[in-house]
């Protein structure tokens, strides 16, 4: 035990206070504050991690289809899968980087001048404080950029950098991959059978919800990011091909990111095209929207997720702020699995509860008839 003695009063009669601090709860203290710098001066390394593992269940559900259609093992098939899925990302990389790039650097060395433009063309309304501000960003901006294409990926430190840090996630992701039976039969292991049996049913279903909302999410934000950026073209921007990625890429978000994009792209367009190409972008844009929200996303993603827009919003937020782009990202595949999670914990309550809230909420056919009405 560890006392601390506070004097209150030396000659006025009055008696000190002691404090007693255990020594279990200051080593606690310590213990706490050690592993809160622990986890924050690795934290990198963490989300290096967290990504591998997290993609090691996106590519869970096409390994099991690939296993069956080739009969290949595990080990063979997740190598397959995992590093042919690198070098079909790294040939289209290589593909498109130059002019990708291009026309990013041309977009934003040339957003001072479509701000200016779009203040002009906006009158009074470009005038406001707000609009001054956007127009200091947008100089800030084009400073700040490179202006030679191989500045723009940045010096050998930090590529490396990049490299070793898809290398991690990359691996990683394969090794756990590979290992993902093996782990859960260790979990199983400890655990009693009925717990076994209940954990391994929600593992299952974590898994699958997280690899069917990866692939139907990228197979929308593919047909986003196609269809808006071919608009663009077609209606003479000359900065299709990064609009069209900046579209994709937003769509990812769920709910909030199409309409961020539309933000985005429309006023780019006026600025270079004019009123009536900029209406066409919006008419394009909201037309999109729409079939996404009610034929591509209820038609892919119907067996991936099933949560409300609200908690979506709120899930978005939340990991975003926790975890920046990556947690707004994955931000319904986790809510999923909590969903989840927490529907196997509270399963056996609500059957319990469950006829009685129905009852309760149940709506009455017939209004009830009063006493004296029914006598008569």
């Amino acid at each position: 035990m560890s006392e601390i003695v506070h004097e209150s009063g030396s000659g006025d009669g009055r008696r000190p206070i002691e404090f007693v601090v255990p020594i279990r709860a200051l080593l606690l203290v310590v213990a706490v504050f050690v592993g809160v710098w622990a986890l924050l001066s690795i934290a990198n390394a963490l989300m290096l991690v967290f990504t591998g593992v997290f993609l090691a269940f996106v590519f869970e559900y096409p390994l099991r289809l690939l296993m069956e259609k080739t009969r290949l093992g595990r080990g063979l098939a997740a190598t397959v899968l995992v590093l042919g899925s690198v070098l079909v990302v790294a040939a289209l990389a290589l593909l498109l980087t130059a002019s990708l790039l291009g026309s990013i650097r041309d977009l934003l060395n040339d957003s001072p001048e479509l701000v200016a433009d779009l203040r002009d063309k906006l009158g009074s309304i470009g005038d406001t404080g707000a609009a001054e501000e956007v127009q200091d960003g947008a100089d800030g901006l084009a400073d700040a950029t490179p202006e030679e294409l191989a500045e723009l990926v940045g010096v050998a430190g930090k590529v490396f950098s990049l490299v070793l840090g898809v290398f991690t996630i990359v691996f990683v992701a394969l090794f756990v991959l590979i290992d993902m039976p093996k782990i859960k039969r260790a979990v199983a292991s400890v655990l009693a059978p009925p717990q076994r049996a209940l954990t391994l049913d929600v593992w299952e279903r974590i898994t699958t919800t997280i690899s069917r909302w990866a692939i139907g999410a990228a197979t929308i934000a593919v047909i986003a990011g196609t269809v808006q950026g071919t608009t663009a073209w077609l209606l003479g921007s000359s900065y299709a091909i990064a609009l069209g990625v900046i579209a994709g890429f937003l769509d990812l978000i769920p709910n909030l990111g199409a309409t961020i994009a539309g933000f985005v792209l429309v006023p780019v367009v006026y600025s270079e095209e004019g009123l009536t190409a900029a209406l066409i972008m919006l008419a394009v844009v909201l037309l999109y929207q729409q079939v996404e929200n009610n034929l591509l996303t209820p038609t892919i993603q119907r067996k991936a997720t099933n949560i409300w827009a609200s908690l979506v919003i709120i899930s978005v937020t939340v990991f975003g702020a926790l975890l920046g782009v990556l947690g707004a990202l994955i931000a319904v595949p986790l809510t999923g699995s909590i969903q989840i999670v927490v529907q196997e914990l509270t399963a056996a309550r609500r059957e319990r509860v469950g006829p009685v809230i129905d009852e309760e909420l149940e709506p009455a056919d017939e209004p009830a008839v009063p006493a004296k009405e029914a006598s008569a």
